[in-house]
């Protein structure tokens, strides 16, 4: 039994399902948690002064893990911006597998530094 290669449109076909799965699972999450936010009475969280400047990222995702541990409808909703956030960087490791599949090692090296790139900034990244 032969299998056929890997081909470009085979990758196309797959990074394009992984970016609707990832918006889809986008919306649905933060319809769930606009549900229930509406079912909480619209309730916000009371902790705001943890974003002040000075706040360190270990609190703010404390805080974050905290809320959505107890099912806190704002948690939810930040939950599916933040599946939205990851989509591109999911379907930029996606492409890299399916770049080492094709043996298409220039695009393998461009895929690696647009990774570095998107990490890095999603790890220090700051908001002011």
């Amino acid at each position: 039994m032969r299998t056929r290669p890997f081909t470009d449109v085979d990758l196309n076909r797959s990074v394009g399902n992984l970016l609707r799965l990832g918006v889809l699972l986008s919306v649905v999450t933060s319809l769930v948690g606009f549900i229930k936010l509406f079912m909480e009475g619209f309730v916000m969280p009371k902790k705001y002064k943890l974003l002040d400047m000075g706040t360190t990222s270990e609190k703010v995702w404390g805080q974050f893990w905290n809320s959505l541990m107890k099912g806190e409808g704002m948690a939810i909703i930040q939950l599916g911006i933040l599946f939205l956030i990851l989509t591109p960087l999911v379907r930029i490791i996606f492409a890299l597998i399916g770049y080492l599949k094709e043996k298409d090692y220039v695009y393998v090296a461009i895929s690696l530094i647009v990774l570095a790139i998107m990490t890095i900034s999603f790890l220090t990244g700051y908001a002011h």
